[in-house]
């Protein structure tokens, strides 16, 4: 399944062979939640810009219009139009961020639903379920996303009851693929790393999840509140104990630069709302700075949003329209910066493969880490 092919350091170049294809890491997946991008993005758009892998969300499909209404209509992949890898979320971080009652238990958690306030119950089996009914690519374990800062005993119970639970999902998983009328027989288990910001827990709970030998790890809890060197102090301390054939995943992160730093520390998956959020406000991703459209001075600018970028949008809508777009109210402003933004975000990491392709991912890095966060510099754009 996941091929390590070339390392740079601890940078690490990939290939992930799927039942629904392939796809290259370092890798950036595209969040649609409800199984659409925010902004009025297609599937069909997906693929113009260059979209390797999309993400769904576990938790909000069961609510709404519920995994078992996809399961009659094919699965995930029929109901969108998208032939490409799907990762499904497990609906844990949902399940603590979403909702403000809501009890744990061994079994599961216990909490009312954020749409209708109905009450649902969710463990390790019914994540499996769902996902199963959804019959995405890669399905992850169900966990709990501890509260940051959270203490150091209320974290290592639950990194403990999170690794039970991973045990749980792995044997239900086996169970669903075995089924005759399972949608996805060869649907993919990742385990996720807990542990807040306490290096021992994190080190412990790694090396505790890695013995079930799963297709993927991931590293959750984090861009949740903690700094930036906090997250990048965790990813130092995980990597050097996660297992090297296996693809490891950043949950929710990040920044291009987060991304290329996190690369860096041995990461080869990456999701994150930034680059679809930031845009229906106005805020551009561009190989010289983020640019923030709304402003005066883009007033008359006939020039595209990035004098780099070959997007659709770059190849033909200008940074005057664009802006006028915002400040007239038209949706189609925040769809145009989307589809840039996200191109953007696929080709950072087209662009940090063929680095290590090549060799020169640290002259990559060197280059664009602090670059790609500072503001965008008319005079370096000339």
């Amino acid at each position: 399944m996941f091929t390590l092919k070339k390392t740079e350091g601890r940078a690490r170049r990939g290939e992930f062979v799927t039942v629904h294809g392939t796809f290259q890491t370092p890798c950036f997946m595209n969040v649609g939640t409800s199984a659409a991008i925010k902004g009025g993005i297609s599937s069909l758009d997906l693929k113009e810009i260059k979209c390797q892998v999309e993400l769904c969300n576990t938790y909000h499909l069961h609510v709404r219009p519920s995994d078992k209404v996809i399961r009659e209509l094919g699965g995930l992949h029929k109901f969108m139009c998208w032939d490409k890898p799907i990762l499904t979320d497990s609906g844990g971080f949902q399940v603590f961020s979403l909702s403000k009652l809501r009890r744990i238990k061994e079994e599961g958690v216990y909490f009312n639903s954020h749409v209708d306030g109905k009450k649902i119950f969710m463990g390790p089996e019914e994540s499996m379920q769902i996902q199963s009914n959804l019959a995405s690519t890669i399905a992850m374990a169900f966990d709990e996303c501890v509260e940051n800062p959270a203490t150091y005993e209320y974290s290592r119970r639950s990194c403990e009851r999170t690794t039970r639970w991973l045990y749980r999902c792995k044997d239900e998983m086996e169970r669903l693929n075995s089924l005759h009328d399972t949608l996805n027989k060869k649907q993919l288990l990742f385990g996720i790393n807990q542990g807040c910001t306490y290096e021992d827990l994190r080190i412990k709970h790694m090396e505790a999840i890695a013995k079930l030998d799963l297709d993927g790890y991931a590293i959750g809890g984090l861009a949740v509140g903690e700094s930036t060197e906090d997250m990048y102090r965790i990813i130092d301390a995980v990597e050097p104990v996660m297992p090297k054939e296996k693809a490891r995943y950043l949950m929710g992160v990040g920044t291009p630069s987060n991304i290329i730093e996190a690369v860096a520390r041995g990461v080869d998956m990456f999701d994150c709302v930034m680059p679809s959020r930031d845009a229906r406000h106005g805020t551009v991703f561009t190989w010289n700075g983020v640019m923030h459209i709304t402003n005066n001075k883009f007033m008359l600018d006939e020039r595209p949003l990035d004098t780099e970028c070959d997007c659709p949008v770059c190849r033909n809508f200008s940074r005057a329209y664009i802006r006028h777009l915002f400040k007239a109210n038209e949706q189609l402003g925040g769809r145009l910066a989307v589809l840039h933004n996200l191109y953007f975000y696929n080709t950072l990491t087209e662009r940090i493969r063929e680095a290590l392709d090549n060799g020169t991912f640290a002259r990559f890095r060197e280059k664009y880490s602090v670059l790609l966060t500072t503001k965008y510099d008319e005079k370096s754009d000339m």
